[in-house]
């Protein structure tokens, strides 16, 4: 099943509005970002975040803040897809991914 993990909805000079779709057994690779923040705020499903060395589940209703040069990550352990509106402030410097880029996800465990 394709599925679409990762949408940029809108940029601007100072943040990045994207839409995560994380299938169950999906996982995005620990990263950190030096200059910018991270906010994940989950529509549906649940997950691990990890920021730092703190790990907690996330699920619909709750946010996530991952600070600049946080290493962070989650993962879908759950049985449905993990939707989230996640902005980045200041948006990356490279273009906004396409609507089927996988950057950073890995695919799940089968």
């Amino acid at each position: 099943m394709k599925i679409r993990v990762k949408i940029a909805l809108a940029t601007t000079a100072r943040a990045q509005l994207d839409l995560y779709c994380v299938a169950p057994g999906q996982a995005q690779t620990p990263h950190r970002h030096v200059d910018q923040d991270k906010i994940y705020y989950v529509l549906e499903g649940r997950g691990r975040f990890r920021v730092g060395a703190d790990e907690e589940t996330v699920e619909a209703g709750e946010a996530v803040v991952a600070r600049a040069g946080v290493e962070h990550g989650l993962v879908n352990d759950g049985r449905v897809p993990l939707v989230a509106l996640v902005v980045v402030t200041p948006p990356p410097p490279h273009p906004p991914q396409a609507t089927h880029d996988r950057s950073g996800l890995a695919a799940p465990d089968k």
